[in-house]
């Protein structure tokens, strides 16, 4: 390994990009000639074919497949490493990308959110709410540093780093002057007939949700609107006679500032609880690396270090 000079690292990178050798050789400022050579010894190098061509250009061969992922994690741990430098040189700098669910949004992401900018306003920060399945996909893909959520079943064990920070129960939330609010619990049996609002399928507290729906002997197909925002999951209900389920935290936050109101469920359900997620083996650019300690300390100590 080497003796794979840079220069192939480079057209193996670009011609992931390109799928055309002519394309890779010009971003490379050589000719097509040279390039190929480059190919043919990095191929030697490793005794593996790395593209073969076909009527959409240059494919990745199964071995080239898996060198072109390796590839891409080198170039990307390059560039980290340009960032933490640029941030010891001039301060922290780069971009902040970060995954969350609704429910971790009030009490971890936003108050950390507002000192870390206090911190390091140089830095860029965007945050993508979602629920746990999508985000999760999205961290692996490396398109978030890191995830407040929860792992799914469909997630490979081993390949992420987990460190919980809170666990929560999901209540009935409903509008003031519900007919509900009348009653100190309800069961799952007298919702039947209820206009639901749900997450999509795969998320863990719609998981939750169906498994209790199935232990409570309910098979019906139920009147549900599937939508993983919370805001329209908030507009709807103010406005209608629907109910949903929502984290303890996230309905007390909706409570005070959207006059929601919890009604307590007979079988309590609780989640999993919410972590920071992160890929094993793969380092934290220095943005993310200053933050994630942050949510830590404010999961556990309620104060930001």
């Amino acid at each position: 390994m080497l003796r794979l000079r840079t220069r192939q690292l480079l057209l193996i990178r670009l011609l992931d990009v390109e799928r055309n050798l002519g394309r890779a050789a010009a971003a490379l400022n050589i000719s097509q000639p040279a390039a190929t050579k480059l190919l043919q010894q990095a191929e030697e190098t490793l005794g593996v074919r790395l593209f073969q061509r076909s009527p959409r250009g240059m494919l990745p061969t199964t071995a080239g497949e898996v060198v072109v992922r390796y590839v891409r994690t080198l170039f990307s741990d390059f560039g980290l490493m340009r960032e933490e430098l640029a941030a010891l040189a001039s301060g922290l700098k780069g971009h902040l990308r970060i995954g969350s669910v609704p429910g971790a949004v009030p009490s971890l992401v936003a108050p950390a959110l507002i000192e870390y900018k206090r911190r390091h306003p140089n830095v860029q920060v965007s945050v993508i709410e979602d629920t746990s399945n999508v985000i999760v996909h999205l961290l692996a893909r490396g398109e978030v540093d890191l995830v407040l959520g929860r792992l799914t079943e469909e997630h490979v064990a081993g390949s992420y780093d987990v460190s919980p920070l809170s666990e929560d129960t999901q209540v009935l939330v409903v509008r003031q002057g519900h007919p509900l609010l009348q009653q100190s619990s309800v069961s799952l049996t007298e919702l039947i007939s209820a206009a639901w609002i749900m997450q999509p399928p795969g998320a863990p507290q719609r998981t939750r949700l169906d498994a209790a729906l199935r232990e409570a002997g309910i098979t019906r197909k139920l009147n549900i609107t599937e939508t993983s925002s919370t805001v329209l999951t908030t507009a709807l209900l103010q406005i209608s006679d629907m109910v949903a389920v929502m984290p303890t935290s996230l309905a007390r936050h909706y409570g005070r500032y959207a006059g929601l109101c919890t009604v307590p469920l007979n079988t309590p359900m609780r989640l999993p609880a919410i972590s920071l997620i992160t890929v094993t083996g793969r380092p934290l650019s220095a943005a993310a690396a200053h933050f994630a300690p942050m949510v830590r300390a404010l999961a556990q100590e309620g104060s930001l270090p």
